[in-house]
């Protein structure tokens, strides 16, 4: 359990860490599952819309910018033009 700072409470963490270095471990230590998650969703939308290829290193520096704004603050990037699904 973690107290997830994404979503403000006490929530199953991560198995495991899932990024490499000193952001891997405060994402390990601080987020939940559930927060990742949303995470890999969002980055999903931001590689297809944006057309990012992960090895690029520029995308790389950008995805890893995305990930802590939206793990770490209340920021996230909002694409152009996208309009969510209706529930």
């Amino acid at each position: 359990m973690v107290q997830c700072v994404k979503l403000g409470k006490e929530l199953p963490g991560l198995e495991r860490p899932t990024y490499p270095g000193d952001l891997g471990k405060r994402i390990y230590l601080n987020i939940s599952q559930e927060a990742w998650t949303s995470w890999v969703g969002h980055q999903t939308m931001l590689i297809n819309e944006y057309r990012l290829t992960p090895v690029d290193p520029k995308a790389r520096k950008f995805l890893e910018e995305e990930m802590e704004k939206f793990l770490f603050t209340d920021e996230e990037t909002v694409i152009s033009g996208y309009v969510p699904p209706e529930s």
